[in-house]
């Protein structure tokens, strides 16, 4: 789910300590899922005039083999100077002990690759070392953060326990993979009311769900900076299993509305 916050580059140019492998209770199912996305909201200095498109999300893994993740947002971006095609490609892996992350992401404007990412990071030591492979070779040494399977497996298990507010701080590898974003979470109640694209979610349409609205801030900008504008947000409706529909992902200049058309449930993979 936080690969979403990926979509920023492709579109457009409780405070986690030092901690020991966090452990989670809960598991997250694996699954693939297709978005139907649309502008729901656009300022004039976006110079954007309509836009479109369709995520795919692909989820597999489990706690004892780690996780990995493959994205795939397309957009067809509609302004006056001409329309433009962006293809943004994420490959991520996590272990189930939160300790070490891999990504690749390749971004295409008009079928031609713009722009390579690709790195690890490694929890060591109170710190994150992050490695990164491209565009160039470089070291950089970041403060503790979760990585995007452990921040929604926290996010669940806070919800579970009845919190509606907490502060965490994340590294998904994202934009340049150089910085940890401060999140800001904001979780509801259950609810089990079918709404939005709830018939799209197959299985789980009656299951209940909470809607959650993250945050991310710039960690660097936001250190004494007091009250600021999150660089990014989204809401949605989030299952226990990590299932996500009726996106809202709000840039500052357009606003997408990220609507669930298909959900598959893959197999489980059994720690056996």
């Amino acid at each position: 789910m936080m690969l979403f916050r990926n979509a920023r580059s492709a579109v457009c140019a409780t405070i986690l300590l030092a901690t020991p492998a966090i452990v989670h209770a809960q598991t997250l199912a694996p699954h693939r899922a297709v978005y139907d996305v649309a502008l729901q909201d656009v300022s004039d200095r976006s110079g954007i005039n309509g836009m479109d498109g369709r995520i795919v999300y692909e989820f597999q893994g489990s706690e004892c083999d780690g996780y990995t993740t493959n994205f795939r947002f397309v957009t067809r971006i509609r302004s006056s100077s001409g329309d433009r095609l962006t293809d943004q490609q994420t490959s991520t892996y996590e272990d189930g002990s939160g300790d070490f992350f891999r990504f690749l992401t390749k971004s295409f404007v008009d079928e031609r690759l713009d722009r390579e990412l690709s790195g690890t990071a490694q929890r060591e030591d109170g710190s994150l070392i992050v490695t990164l492979k491209k565009p160039q070779d470089e070291e950089v040494v970041l403060g503790p953060a979760m990585f995007p399977s452990a921040h929604i497996l926290d996010l669940i298990e806070r919800a579970k326990q009845g919190e509606t507010f907490y502060e965490a701080k994340l590294f998904d590898g994202s934009e340049d993979a150089d910085r940890v974003m401060n999140t800001s979470v904001i979780v509801g109640r259950e609810k089990t009311v079918q709404d939005g694209d709830a018939e799209a979610a197959s299985e789980l349409k009656d299951e209940p769900y909470r809607s959650v609205t993250i945050s991310y801030f710039d960690e660097e900008l936001a250190e004494g900076a007091g009250e600021s504008l999150p660089d990014y947000e989204i809401a949605f409706k989030l299952y226990d299993n990590g299932v996500t529909r009726d996106l809202v992902m709000d840039y500052g200049d357009f606003t997408l509305q990220g609507t669930l058309v298909s959900l598959e449930m893959l197999p489980r993979q059994s720690c056996d």
